[in-house]
């Protein structure tokens, strides 16, 4: 079920839509930048709470296609109601807009204060309303790859040391934020989030999957064993485990208190041979991750 966009009060749900939103935000007027802006606030609370209903247990007895239909249209008119109070992402896109565009802003939004010196607007991808998509997916998937793992990651960090944040910044990657999960032939999950192979004396469960390993630089596909878990609790205690007993990875434990400390460790022990781990792990972390 869609509303109709046109409708006063109405949310654009359909990412068809957002042309309608180009559209009216390249109008020269202030009315018209606001509602495009509010819009696109509304939008984006819905992806949020999209995701974070997809990262959630939906086979219940109570759940059905009609539920699950009934329960989108609750959450779209949520998004409605909260961005018509607004959060704050809407008065951001009205200044970025007005000031490409020369407009004067809309009564009532407050200059930002400005970046630091030598650091990104953290805002800049907002203004680019033109192609939404980008700046909300990775936004609204990671909050629900937090949410999911937070609790594992704290008690795992209580062993370790290791702070959560880092580890779920390592998981997101192996992972893909747990779009690329590692699953059996017969599509059943292995809740293995850090790609750990099946060696050093493994005795649980096995999953054969495609890997990418880089030997001296140049990446090759190969098939490997990797861990199967009954839980991505017991996903993320295994890698508590290998981080505090396998000897290699000391220097990890040892420079855990700092994001390049961590990343550089993990590379420097031969964690992943991609040649650049390190700096992807570190802008995860940095850039993706509360």
């Amino acid at each position: 079920m869609t509303i109709p966009p046109q409708a006063a009060g109405s949310l654009a749900i359909d990412l068809q839509d957002l042309s309608r939103l180009r559209q009216t935000a390249q109008q020269n007027s202030p009315e018209a930048l606001q509602a495009a802006a509010r819009q696109f606030e509304a939008l984006f609370l819905n992806m949020v709470m999209k995701s974070m209903r997809e990262a959630t247990p939906q086979d219940g007895m109570f759940d059905s296609q009609q539920s699950k239909m009934y329960t989108s249209m609750l959450d779209q008119q949520v998004s409605q109601s909260l961005a018509s109070r607004g959060v704050g992402l809407a008065d951001v896109l009205i200044r970025q807009l007005s000031s490409q565009a020369g407009s004067p802003a809309v009564p009532g939004t407050q200059k930002p204060a400005p970046a630091p010196a030598g650091k990104a607007n953290p805002w800049q991808p907002v203004a680019a309303i033109a192609n939404p998509p980008a700046y909300v997916s990775p936004s609204a998937q990671a909050q629900a790859f937090q949410v999911r793992l937070a609790s594992h990651a704290e008690e795992a960090s209580r062993s370790t040391g290791i702070p959560a944040k880092f580890m779920l910044g390592q998981a997101a990657l192996e992972s893909g934020w747990g779009k690329r999960e590692i699953v059996g032939a017969d599509g059943t999950l292995s809740h293995n989030l850090f790609g750990i192979k099946a060696s050093g004396g493994w005795k649980g469960g096995v999953v054969e999957s495609v890997t990418t390993e880089y030997v001296d630089g140049v990446p090759q596909k190969r098939i490997e064993k990797f861990r199967a878990y009954d839980s991505y609790a017991d996903a993320f205690r295994d890698y508590a485990a290998l981080m505090r007993n396998n000897p290699r990875y000391k220097t990890v434990l040892d420079n855990a208190q700092t994001v390049s400390g961590f990343a550089n460790g993990l590379q420097r022990a031969g964690y992943a041979t991609d040649p650049n781990y390190a700096s992807k792990l570190m802008r995860i972390i940095e850039q993706s991750l509360t």
